[in-house]
């Protein structure tokens, strides 16, 4: 049964929606993905705070056109799955989790990052960039490792005196 144009222009707003409050949007391929794994994957990418929605290509470039992005748009093969969120990393490292688990079935074809489309290359090395939580942890251990290692000297010295 075809869509209705008044439902055609419903989802596009929704789709302009979503792309209006993402700074970051991920386009996914989905292929033969049973309801289980679907299921899984949206409940893990809501926990993160990370939307899934599966779009019309015809009305996702409608959508797309309207919101300037610069670039030159991926090419959309097949089903279209945007994930995106209000991180910038968060939508491509969370569903490149599930892109690992899911080898054949689901892939990153491109993305938006800042205001830019993004190729399947970038998006995938934006997606290895760790979460904020972890590159703080990084930071922290980088600087009480010296202050560490000067107090285990100190200790050894101080040993050292008083044998």
């Amino acid at each position: 049964m075809p869509i209705t144009k008044e439902k055609k222009k419903e989802l596009v707003e929704k789709i302009s929606e979503a792309l209006k409050k993402s700074k970051s949007v991920v386009f996914a391929n989905f292929h033969q993905l049973n309801v289980a794994d679907d299921m899984a994957m949206r409940r893990a990418l809501r926990k993160e705070g990370v939307g899934y929605m599966v779009v019309r290509k015809t009305l996702a470039k409608i959508a797309l056109a309207d919101a300037k992005v610069e670039g030159t748009m991926p090419e959309f093969v097949g089903e279209l799955a945007m994930v995106y969120g209000e991180d910038l990393t968060t939508p491509a490292r969370e569903f490149y989790a599930f892109q690992k688990k899911y080898k054949d079935i689901i892939k990153i074809v491109g993305g938006i990052f800042e205001g830019k489309y993004m190729t399947v290359e970038e998006m995938t090395a934006i997606a290895a960039i760790p979460s904020q939580k972890t590159l703080y942890a990084q930071f922290v251990n980088l600087i009480n490792s010296p202050i560490q290692r000067f107090a285990v000297v100190l200790d050894a010295i101080a040993k050292t005196k008083t044998a």
